[in-house]
């Protein structure tokens, strides 16, 4: 190998390196959680590839066009860091923020250090089951801090685990290793209150026929934490079965699902469960002062 093609590939390993290590990954979520909060999206675009790929509720957007141009008060962020695929997912809860808000986003890095792709999920008032308030809360009541070293689970073993929810999905026959207590969170709806010592995440008449598909992961060790971004189907019933954005984000501590956080975003105000008020379009999210305020039932 000549001299000048060996150090180009010592260049570019260590590039690849460097944009893959914890440091830099906390760091990157770091820049994003303040850029969010100060409504600064030049500072993310300052962070991204010329050809970088950006969506909210996989709309393909310009960055300075979607929900990074809006300051918002973040009142909870958690951020997951996936040093084997570059990779990062940043949950925000905005509860008293005047536009409430819970925010998934999932954020990968190219060998160059750059954003090339950056998806979010962003949910307000309308979509499923939401409530920022009993969001922060139960939150606020779960412990998720670094797993100790010596009883890590291997990325394997906590992918699996998220991947057997799903799967459950579609063969009810499909064990998913659910802990002992273990609790849903979704938009702000808690199941833990129906069993709070024990195991609330396995509910009786889950569907058998679903496929869950194009699954997207972030995984981190260090948290015991996959979270999966896919599309749901059947979740806005105005839809009919097209798959709806949605992440799952799994605390998985031996083996075993202990919390489960869910943003999910739909069309149609109220996902089609709501008969006491007409559907109105989500296609253009809509500021606080311009939308009518809600009420959910039925979930």
């Amino acid at each position: 190998m000549a001299t000048s093609t060996l150090l180009g590939w010592f260049l570019f390993s260590a590039s690849a390196s460097a944009a893959c290590t914890r440091d830099f990954l906390v760091g990157a979520t770091n820049k994003y959680v303040a850029a969010q909060a100060a409504g600064s999206s030049s500072d993310i675009a300052a962070l991204a590839a010329p050809n970088v790929t950006y969506t909210e509720n996989e709309i393909p957007k310009a960055i300075n066009e979607g929900v990074l141009t809006e300051a918002i008060k973040i009142d909870h962020n958690r951020s997951i860091h996936d040093t084997v695929n570059c990779a990062t997912f940043t949950e925000i809860i905005a509860a008293s923020n005047p536009h409430q808000y819970v925010i998934g986003t999932r954020i990968l890095f190219n060998n160059d250090s750059k954003i090339s792709l950056i998806e979010s999920i962003v949910t307000d008032a309308g979509d499923w089951a939401f409530n920022a308030t009993g969001y922060l809360y139960w939150n606020s009541q779960e412990n998720w801090d670094p797993i100790p070293e010596d009883k890590r689970d291997s990325r394997e073993v906590i992918q699996a685990a998220g991947d057997a929810y799903f799967d459950r999905f579609k063969n009810e026959n499909v064990t998913v290793p659910f802990g002992v207590p273990c609790s849903r969170l979704e938009g702000g709806a808690s199941t833990a209150p129906l069993n709070m010592t024990g195991d609330s995440c396995t509910l009786a008449g889950l569907p058998s026929t679903l496929v869950v598909t194009n699954r997207r992961y972030v995984v981190d060790e260090v948290l015991g934490v996959v979270d999966i971004y896919l599309g749901f189907p059947g979740l806005d019933r105005t839809q009919g079965q097209k798959p709806m954005p949605d992440s799952h984000m799994f605390r998985v501590e031996s083996g075993k699902i202990r919390y489960i956080h869910t943003v999910s975003s739909c069309v149609e105000a109220g996902c089609g469960f709501n008969s006491t008020i007409p559907p109105t379009s989500r296609i253009r999210r809509l500021r606080s002062f311009e939308r009518p305020r809600l009420s959910m039932r039925g979930y």
